[in-house]
């Protein structure tokens, strides 16, 4: 029985040259070539320690995800909320108003025209002055209307002296015929004359009522308190009948000429409050009531004309500026209600977050209707004093903790 040959011995015919033998089996060689006992492997060991220490870190994670502990990982901080990202839930003032834009117009205004014609002798007055009712603003030559209202005079009081003259031959007459030495013919004369001359009399005497009319036209006086906004004429002009001279405006009010949509007119009324703004006055409002609404839309516009009267005693206001108002057509008090915009929705409906015990909660509610502002109305499910988060923060949720803090 042949004894098998151990690779690499002297007596193994296979023997490898040593040009095809890899290192390892060149050092196994040498050694026994030596009498050195041969080398140990290490690799098993090393694996074996490999193993164990995967072993230990995965117990070692499941240990730390139980307990919550981690030595490289701190706990997520609260979010941080401040006073106007929130608000505390209180009864308020809920009102629903209607926009409209104008301009502003005294709401005393007038155009004083010429009722004589003649020069103009003095012009008093010029655009931007201070006239109370009754000052003289523009006066015309009196002197041909003085000459006039005399001859008108004159005339009158002669037709009276030819009257009384007429009245007493009537007298005279109607004593004759009474006696029975007169004439009904010549009492009838007499009847007729004094009659006649009567109505020359009434007829002169308006003439005279009429020249004293135009003599006092001669003189333009204000009439009412106000300023002076336009004068369209100059000392030795010669004007007619009708020609424009002064115009005089009261500011102690004035009238915004507005328009609103045509869809909100069936909501407004007279009387309403107005919250008017003006162009070129920043941080003021003024209150103003609605006059009177036009009852037929402008067809160009499609938009309802709506006249607001505003108090201007102070003088703030003046004609010609631009202004937009919110009419006050709806109110509720104590009503209950947050900013449309933290109102959240998911598959449950509306809800907003309530803040708790440092923590966010859902709080489901019932929403009403839309408010100026842009504040909606809750119907139900929020209670005065409790804590909502008002801004639209997209990063909160329902369950996350919070820590209110100051601005």
């Amino acid at each position: 029985m042949n004894t098998p040959t151990e690779p690499g011995s002297p007596g193994d015919t296979n023997k490898k040259p040593d040009w095809a033998k890899t290192s390892s089996e060149l050092e196994r060689e040498r050694r026994q070539s030596e009498g050195l006992p041969p080398m140990r492997r290490k690799w098993p060991w090393v694996v074996l320690i490999l193993v164990v220490a995967a072993t230990s870190g995965y117990f070692w994670y499941q240990d730390s995800q139980q307990t919550g502990v981690s030595a490289n990982v701190e706990p997520i901080a609260a979010m941080q909320v401040n006073p106007d990202e929130m608000t505390t839930i209180a009864p308020q003032l809920l009102e629903r108003r209607v926009k409209v834009i104008g301009t502003l117009d005294p709401s005393g205004k007038a155009q004083l025209s010429s009722q004589v014609g003649g020069r103009v002798e003095i012009v008093t007055v010029s655009p931007g002055d201070t006239v109370n009712a009754g000052d003289i603003l523009v006066q015309v030559d009196v002197e041909a209307l003085t000459l006039d209202l005399r001859a008108q005079r004159s005339t009158a009081q002669s037709t009276r002296s030819q009257l009384a003259l007429a009245e007493a031959q009537l007298g005279r007459s109607e004593s004759l015929v009474k006696r029975g030495v007169g004439t009904t013919a010549a009492l009838d004369e007499a009847r007729g004359s004094v009659a006649s001359l009567q109505a020359n009399l009434s007829a002169l005497e308006d003439q005279v009522a009429s020249a004293e009319l135009r003599l006092r036209n001669a003189t333009l006086r204000a009439p009412f308190d106000g300023i002076v906004s336009a004068r369209s004429v100059e000392p030795g002009q010669y004007v007619t009948i009708g020609a424009p001279l002064v115009t005089v405006v009261d500011l102690a009010s004035v009238e915004m000429q507005a328009n609103a949509a045509v869809g909100s007119g069936a909501l407004l009324k007279a009387g309403q409050t107005v919250t008017v703004k003006v162009d070129g006055i920043e941080d003021q409002t003024f209150e103003g009531v609605v006059s009177r609404i036009n009852p037929v839309a402008d067809e160009g516009t499609r938009t309802i004309p709506v006249y607001v009267k505003i108090d201007n005693s102070k003088g703030t206001l003046l004609g010609g500026m631009f202004a937009s108002g919110q009419i006050v057509v709806d109110r509720i008090e104590q009503a209950i209600a947050v900013p449309t915009d933290s109102i959240r929705r998911d598959q449950q409906g509306a809800y907003v977050l309530r803040i708790e015990n440092g923590k966010l909660l859902r709080q489901p509610i019932e929403i009403g209707s839309l408010w100026a502002e842009d504040m909606t109305r809750i119907l139900s499910g929020l209670d005065v004093g409790q804590k909502v988060v008002t801004a639209p923060l997209p990063a909160l949720h329902a369950g996350d903790a919070v820590e209110l803090v100051e601005n």
